[in-house]
């Protein structure tokens, strides 16, 4: 029962936390950029959550919400406000560049993924899932997510000329 009270308390900590980070990108332009970026994440996050579930592959013994069987808390919240700061901090970067701060913002991520799935009852990797897989998957998320935005802002600078 004590552990379960952990849990509770570090999914709360976790929330707070996505909360305030998620603010505080509202306040750095340009906002519509880092929603796209938010509900884009969001939307692939709980897609792939959803698959991996389902094919057994990942177990949420712990959950914020009952009627769901993923982490709506870090699919829904924490990766996507995560990408957001990737994607901020790899604005203005070479594809050199975006994988280098691909890697050093999905390692961190998976092994904190990797320590909550040892020590906590949040997460549990079923089959052959490792954190390894959880490392690829979240920088191919981040990669997804930031090449696709590229195309985005493309897109409308060349709409924008358009009906100049």
């Amino acid at each position: 029962m004590k552990k379960r009270k952990q849990e509770k308390i570090l999914l709360r900590t976790f929330f707070i936390i996505s909360i305030v980070a998620f603010l505080n990108i509202l306040r750095k332009p340009p906002l519509k950029d880092w929603l796209i970026i938010f509900l884009l994440k969001s939307y692939i996050a709980s897609i792939l959550d959803n698959l991996l579930v389902k094919k057994g592959y990942l177990k949420y013994p712990v959950k914020t919400l009952k009627t769901f069987d993923i982490s709506v808390l870090f699919s829904y919240l924490l990766f996507p406000v995560t990408c957001i700061y990737f994607n901020q901090a790899t604005k203005n970067s070479n594809i050199l560049d975006i994988f280098i701060k691909c890697f050093l913002f999905s390692f961190p991520s998976a092994v904190a993924e990797h320590w909550i799935e040892r020590k906590t009852n949040l997460i549990k990797y079923k089959k052959s899932w490792t954190s390894l897989h959880s490392f690829f998957s979240i920088a191919a998320t981040f990669l997804f997510v930031r090449f696709t935005m590229i195309l985005i802002r493309v897109v409308a600078s060349k709409q924008l000329r358009k009906t100049d």
